[in-house]
């Protein structure tokens, strides 16, 4: 096995307390519903999420993932009437969730590397109203989510690693390896917390983001804070905000590359002009590059901007999967930028109250896409507060509180 039962009750656990967690609003209660969706490599840990649901009282619904074949199939035979396909009772089945636990196991990243990029954007705008909701009731405080991965060997292959590196690195990440996991990532969510509220205090109108191939500006925008951690994903080391996508400028360089969609993309090089990207090219995957950020008016727009501090993430491998690798800490942390969605959290005010033509006028993004794009170097980051003044707050990895 590559985890042992005892690691596997821990991943469980940890799963079930960053849901929890995650929930701004109310708490869950018991029998509230929690839909468990997994990769079929994926089902011991599964199983172990399962049970541990039941005896916490929840009304587990479990759901497998569709197989990478499956999906292949899907793009390439179905016609424009079937693409945008959605089941009956779909959207009432998803405003009835309190809760998602997601498990990643995926055994072909590039299945659907012959699926033209833009059927695959049409299925996503389609589908996007299911996302909405989601949105909405987690924004009222009545859903939570959080997602893992689990191994296997085509991503150990992907990244280079035997498969039993690429589980090593899953446990000491996750802290699997300890005794009480969740009262270590509680402690670790304290001090990126700590880091967070300090940002906030800032008050911060535009970051300057600089590396040896990256020269970008990123505005804040009103009523945006920085969220740290929380919960979303696990693993989560990460501290980010949704800036307004308008004071995008200059250039983004992701070095680490990434797969998506079956597609392998390698040395993103974005240049901004007036908040859209004008000029897009990658030393490979540059036509699907260009065809993802064509799938919608937002999707050749900034929806994130995250820092990760290397004294926290113990994750130093490529791991071919977006998840952990923008949660890369390493020698230099990491930054990352996501084109496509904003995240409704980011908001500096009451999130139930951030309606569509809110986001619009404060400068959320709206997109079918999100697509983090992670850069591993050495870099410096200054932020320029009210009033003017400019204040280094990140260098060699580490935020300079």
């Amino acid at each position: 096995m590559l985890f042992t039962k005892t690691q596997l009750a821990r991943y469980a656990n940890v799963m079930i307390w960053a849901m929890e967690n995650a929930r701004r609003g109310g708490k869950f209660k018991k029998y509230d519903t929690v839909l468990v969706r997994y990769d079929a490599a994926a089902a011991p840990l599964a199983l172990a999420v399962y049970e541990q649901l039941l005896q916490k009282k929840y009304q587990p619904i479990v759901r497998a993932n569709t197989p990478e074949d499956f999906a292949r199939s899907f793009y390439t035979l179905s016609d424009e009437k079937q693409l945008a396909y959605v089941a009956a009772g779909e959207k009432e089945f998803q405003a009835g969730l309190n809760g998602l636990i997601s498990l990643r196991a995926p055994q072909d990243l590039t299945a659907l590397k012959t699926v033209d990029p833009a059927r695959i954007g049409r299925a996503a705008v389609a589908r996007k109203p299911l996302r909405e909701i989601l949105d909405r009731t987690e924004q009222e405080g009545l859903f939570a989510w959080t997602l893992c991965n689990f191994p296997t060997q085509q991503l150990a292959d992907k990244a280079g690693l035997s498969l039993k590196e690429y589980a090593a690195q899953i446990a000491k990440a996750c802290f699997l390896n300890d005794k009480d996991p969740v009262k270590k990532w509680q402690e670790v969510m304290e001090q990126i917390a700590h880091i967070g509220n300090w940002l906030n205090g800032l008050h911060i109108e535009r970051l300057q983001v600089e590396t040896q191939h990256m020269d970008l500006e990123v505005l804040l925008g009103e009523k945006r804070r920085f969220i740290s951690g929380g919960g979303n994903n696990i693993p989560s080391f990460e501290i980010f905000t949704s800036p307004d996508w308008r004071g995008t400028k200059g250039v983004y360089y992701a070095d680490l590359p990434s797969y998506r969609s079956g597609n392998y993309v390698k040395g993103v090089r974005l240049e901004f002009k007036n908040g859209r990207v004008v000029k897009a090219t990658a030393k490979q995957g540059e036509n699907f590059l260009r065809k993802m950020l064509a799938m919608d008016r937002g999707a050749s727009q900034i929806g994130e901007f995250s820092l990760t501090d290397c004294r926290f993430s113990k994750i130093d491998k490529f791991m071919a999967d977006i998840l952990f690798d923008e949660n890369f800490g390493g020698r230099h942390g990491n930054c990352h930028m996501a084109v496509g969605s904003s995240y409704a959290d980011t908001f500096a005010g009451d999130v139930r109250k951030l309606d569509k033509k809110t986001k619009a006028q404060l400068g959320f993004n709206d997109s079918s896409l999100h697509w983090d794009l992670i850069n591993t170097e050495d870099k410096t980051v200054y932020a320029f507060v009210k009033g003017g003044k400019k204040v280094l707050i990140y260098e060699k990895g580490r935020f300079c509180l």
